[in-house]
């Protein structure tokens, strides 16, 4: 007669809500809207921006348009983009295998994010040709950036679904 219990006898279902259901909803749809709209953002405007008439009407110091700042704020930009991607790629299938690290990454996906965009406009704040014809998207940018953070990071560090959710 075995005296010791075996581990398949008990159930380990947590305790309280899991699963990827409830608010959690909402930040799958958010990272899978990151990720196409930045690969919209990287085909629509950042790879165009390399072309040889653009790049040289902005780089050019012959041109009207030319500003110091254009070329590294077109390659900053296409390099966040891409880390973008690759990031967002990356916890989307950490998210779905239900890893301890998500609320790690999510939190710090969502500061970088907002930063990155702080730092963008700042640095597009320095060229005239931008200002004059900025519509607003970079600072709307911002508040969605913060309003995000405020959100999810305490969600992420509170919520019992989280923690019971990602485990593995």
């Amino acid at each position: 007669m075995e005296t010791r219990l075996r581990e398949d006898q008990y159930d380990l279902t947590p305790l309280g809500k899991s699963g990827l259901g409830g608010w959690l909803i909402f930040i799958q749809l958010g990272l899978i809207l990151t990720l196409l709209l930045a690969l919209v953002n990287l085909f629509s405007y950042s790879i165009p921006s390399f072309y040889s008439e653009t790049w040289t009407a902005l780089t050019s110091k012959d041109s009207l348009q030319y500003h110091h700042l254009w070329a590294p704020t077109i390659l900053f930009e296409f390099l966040m983009n891409i880390g973008i991607i690759l990031f967002s790629a990356y916890i989307i299938v950490r998210f779905y295998q239900r890893k301890m690290i998500v609320p790690r990454l999510i939190i710090v996906f969502y500061s970088a994010s907002l930063l990155i965009s702080v730092f963008e406009y700042i640095l597009m704040l320095q060229i005239p040709d931008w200002r004059e014809i900025d519509d607003g998207s970079l600072a709307k940018d911002i508040a969605k950036g913060t309003f995000t953070c405020l959100i999810w990071i305490p969600y992420f560090l509170r919520s019992v679904r989280v923690k019971n959710t990602f485990v593995k």
